[in-house]
């Protein structure tokens, strides 16, 4: 049965990690490469500056700004999404009435409805929020603030507010994945559980601490760590629906967004290529960060 296994188990990986390294390690290391050059799209022969790229992100405030951006949204987008998620998802597993632990009547009605924004492409979602915040009588928000006589909101021309309108859009669309990915996970919890709970006097805030949460760890961990790199890699979202692809004033701005300016309407192809390094390594580090920081014993049942 073991003879000849290894050259059996070569046989079967060489191909797959002949293509992970050429369609990934390869341009991750073409990335670097371009990051320490200066080219700018046309030329062949791109001229090697070493950190030179990497020294001028110290200085550039629009980079620092686009950082800090990214860096909020890394904190709001998941604890946001999570929260309403985990709430929406207990609602329909064990919110329902009478005895016992079970949900909501509908509740497999409702997880189609919460699940639809994601059968939706993240530049249409980008296109109808646009509509749905537009500062005058056909916003669906400033319409009736304007037949009432208030002033309408700008949520997206007010630097004040427009990121925060940004990460509603983004909380609005990933937060249906994460009731129906946290709902299979409730419903993997054995219903015993509860209902010893229940016999110990427990109510259902106290049984959401007390077993949903530590059965559900690990998911929730999962869903922290894919909506952070999410939120570190936002793109479409802010660069469809804000006005000047990060504006007003550069209030918007991610990374990303950054990224593509620079690289197709400055052709400073370098330059984008050294802020691509600089996000890889965010991404990396926050995803080894986060795997660190909620590691917890696996509970068994």
């Amino acid at each position: 049965m073991t003879h000849g296994r290894t050259r059996f188990v070569i046989g079967f990986l060489v191909l797959p990690v002949l293509l992970y390294l050429v369609y990934v390690i390869s341009p991750y290391a073409q990335a670097f490469y371009i990051a320490m050059t200066n080219w700018r799209g046309v030329n062949a022969n791109p001229r090697f500056v070493g950190l030179e790229n990497f020294r001028r992100l110290l200085d550039d405030t629009i980079f620092w700004r686009a950082v800090t951006h990214n860096l909020l949204l890394l904190v709001l987008l998941p604890l946001g999404t999570i929260a309403i998620a985990l709430f929406f998802a207990y609602l329909l597993n064990a919110g329902g009435g009478g005895r016992g632990v079970g949900g909501v009547r509908g509740s497999g009605f409702y997880r189609v409805v919460f699940f639809f924004p994601q059968v939706l492409a993240v530049a249409i979602i980008a296109v109808l929020f646009q509509q749905v915040f537009r500062p005058d009588r056909g916003g669906m928000i400033n319409g009736p603030l304007t037949a009432l006589g208030l002033e309408p909101i700008g949520f997206l021309s007010n630097p004040d507010i427009a990121l925060w309108s940004v990460l509603g859009v983004l909380i609005w669309q990933a937060v249906g994945f994460y009731v129906v990915l946290f709902s299979a996970g409730m419903a993997s919890i054995p219903q015993e559980l509860y209902e010893a709970a229940q016999i110990d006097g427990a109510g259902r805030i106290p049984m959401f601490f007390r077993v949903t949460l530590p059965l559900l760890w690990d998911t929730v961990q999962v869903g922290w760590i894919y909506l952070g790199i999410a939120a570190l890699d936002v793109f479409a979202v802010v660069w469809v629906m804000t006005a000047e692809q990060g504006g007003p004033d550069s209030s918007t701005t991610v990374i990303a967004a950054e990224i593509y300016r620079n690289a197709f309407d400055y052709f400073k192809f370098g330059y984008a290529s050294a802020m691509g390094v600089v996000l890889f390594f965010f991404t990396i580090g926050f995803a080894a960060l986060a795997m660190r920081l909620s590691r917890r014993e696996r509970i068994e049942f």
